[in-house]
Parts: C-alpha cells; structure tokens; sequence
C-alpha cells in the first residue's frame, strides 16, 4: 500500500481513451487521476501548475508527438512515464525509441476494439503505474543510433590467455531483469567479448517484441543476440532473449546445454518468469552457472536465484544506486539470495572474472 495515492496524469487525443483509462485506474484505492490532457501542449501547461508521480503517454497525437514530448519532460524534470499508445504494439522500434528516451514502461493498445483491450489489461496497466512510481527517474544522454567505436573487454583486463584446456562442462549465465532492462542489458552485453560464456536473459517484456530487441542488441555487441529457440544447443559468444509470453529453460543432455521454451501459467506473475530460468540453471548446472538479478519491479528471480547458490552458482545483484527500479535485486538480497552486490558498470567485469577464474582452475 502507499502512504500517498500514486498522483497520474493521461495525456491521450482520444476522449474514449482517457475516459476508460481513467476508469481503470480510479478503481485502485492508491491511484488517484489528477488531470487529463489532449495532447502535449495541454498537458504542458498542466505540468506547470502540478506535477503528477506518473504519466500515461500516447505516441500519436496532434501538435506533437508523445516521443518527442517524453524527451523534453526528461530534459526538464524527468517523471516516471509509461507509453501507452497503439504504435507499441505493431512497430517495436517506436517502443525502443520510447525506452531510450526514458520511459520506465510500455503497455501496447490494440487499435481493434481498444476499450476492451484496455479493460482486459487493466490489472496490468494499475501495476505498472504503481511500479512506475517507485522508479527512480534519471536524465540520460541520447546514444547515437549506430556505435562506430565499441568498447572492448581489453579496457577492463587483458585477454585470456590462449590454449587452455576446455573444461568438461560449459559455462553458462543467466540473467533476470525487468523494468529499466533495456538499457542496462545494452550497457552490459556491449562490452563482452566475442567468446563469453553462454548467456541466458529473462527480460519481462510483451509478446512480439523480443525478437526486434535481440536484433537491436545484436547489432550493438561483439557477442550475438538472438531469441531464444526451443531446442538449441547453447554456445559461447552468444546471448539469448526468452521470447516473450514464454518460459525459458536450461537443459543439459551430456556435456552440453540446450534451450527449451514452454507454455505455462505465469510464474511470479510473469511468463518469463527469471524464477523458471534460474531454478533450471541451479538443476542442470550447478556450480559451473553464474545468476545475475538486476533492475526490476517484483520479487521474480529471488527465490529461482536462492536455489542457485544453494547448488553452488555464483550469484551477483545490481546494486541499489543503479537500478531503476530496485525491486527485484533487493528481494534477492533480502532472502540470502545474493553472493555479492554490484553497480551496473562491474556488472560486465564480474561476468568476465568469473568465466577466467573457473578457466583457471580447470
């Protein structure tokens, strides 16, 4: 509960559409709808009477756009926003542009049938709001579209060292992550180097939008990305994304990994469910996994992540000052989960230090 209702403001064209939002969320005792606006100007002008904890923003609108008006927010005084717009849910690079403008959320709206597409969503759309609120909202510098320089992993320790026997079983992490994901992934996976351990991601996000997300990291890494298939052996110099509304799974046949992708309930409300991935993990790898927890709302990951280490993984947490959200690494924290608590920046060297140190003692 929230000592404070969570204060919102709707900046929608569409009258129907602030009128069911504003249903939606009147309806949860901790959210109270403080204005709604037409479009960014008018919302503008609210804003410099009050300023809300959280905006519902669309992308389509007249005057200005919602990306646009989500950047000036977050180079005036940043607020936590969530996208709510029709373009979400069939362009996944109107959603990436969004999240790097600096949204913390996007909840796709149907362009058929919106207002029983919002009602069916509306537990989803009272959670993100509330989940929303407790971000911790920064200004961030644009990045370029394309990197023409990349870092290597040369600027955080030397290369390994060539000719060394292969060990027995292959080396795997795994990662589970949600609200504010998108960038810390990047920040994370862009400075591996092209032969790091396998890597398996749970990163909560809808149905239809892993894949152009993978494509997008692919584009940006020394390592690939890829989403996940049912059934593919897992290799080093790789990433890969659960595919959304999918549960991902580690499987060992042998010496080697394989991926499996399920159906399934959701599992700690969500499917993928880091729980799923991270209690595979502690099953098929044991002591030759590394679990990471980072930004997330939630407690998905804690428990899966506990199991780990009880098997003997390693196990990391993103540190509170660089999390957006710190839900779910605190969880992890909280239940002895977690081996040791790091920012995002050594999140990358940890990764790094572990796979050679285990290389050595082989």
């Amino acid at each position: 509960m929230f000592r404070q209702k969570v204060r919102v403001l709707i900046v929608d064209d569409s009258a129907s559409v602030r009128r069911i939002l504003t249903t939606i969320l009147s309806d949860d005792p901790d959210i109270e709808v403080m204005a709604t606006a037409s479009d960014p100007f008018a919302a503008a002008r609210r804003l410099q009477a009050e300023l809300p904890d959280v905006i519902i923003l669309d992308v389509e609108m007249p005057r200005m756009d919602g990306i646009t008006f989500l950047r000036k927010i977050m180079a005036q005084h940043p607020i936590p926003v969530i996208i709510c717009s029709s373009l979400a849910e069939q362009d996944s690079h109107v959603m990436f542009e969004a999240l790097e403008a600096g949204a913390v959320d996007i909840v796709p709206k149907p362009r058929a049938d919106t207002t029983r597409a919002l009602m069916e969503a509306s537990s989803r759309l009272r959670e993100a709001v509330k989940s929303a609120a407790r971000a911790r909202v920064r200004p961030r510098p644009a990045r370029h579209p394309t990197i023409q320089k990349k870092l290597t992993a040369d600027a955080i320790m030397p290369p390994p060292v060539a000719n060394r026997s292969r060990p027995e079983t292959e080396r795997i992490v795994c990662i589970g992550v949600s609200t504010g994901g998108t960038e810390a992934l990047l920040d994370v996976l862009e400075v591996l180097p092209a032969n790091s351990p396998g890597i398996l991601i749970v990163q909560h996000m809808p149905q239809g939008f892993t894949a152009a997300f993978a494509r997008r990291l692919d584009g940006l890494c020394q390592i690939n990305v890829k989403e996940a298939e049912d059934g593919e052996p897992v290799s080093p110099g790789y990433a890969y994304i659960a595919p959304g509304a999918r549960h991902m799974l580690l499987q060992r046949t042998g010496l080697r990994y394989r991926i499996a992708i399920k159906d399934g309930p959701p599992v700690s409300r969500h499917r993928p469910s880091a729980d799923v991935l991270f209690r595979s993990a502690a099953q098929s790898a044991g002591s030759n996994a590394l679990g990471i927890i980072m930004t997330g709302m939630g407690d998905d990951g804690a428990r899966g992540l506990l199991e780990m280490r009880k098997l003997g993984a390693a196990t990391r947490a993103q540190d509170e000052d660089s999390c957006v959200v710190f839900g779910m690494p605190k969880e992890a924290i909280a239940c002895g989960a977690v081996e040791k608590v790091v920012s995002l920046s050594q999140i990358p060297r940890e990764i790094i230090h572990w796979a050679a140190q285990l290389s050595v003692a082989d």
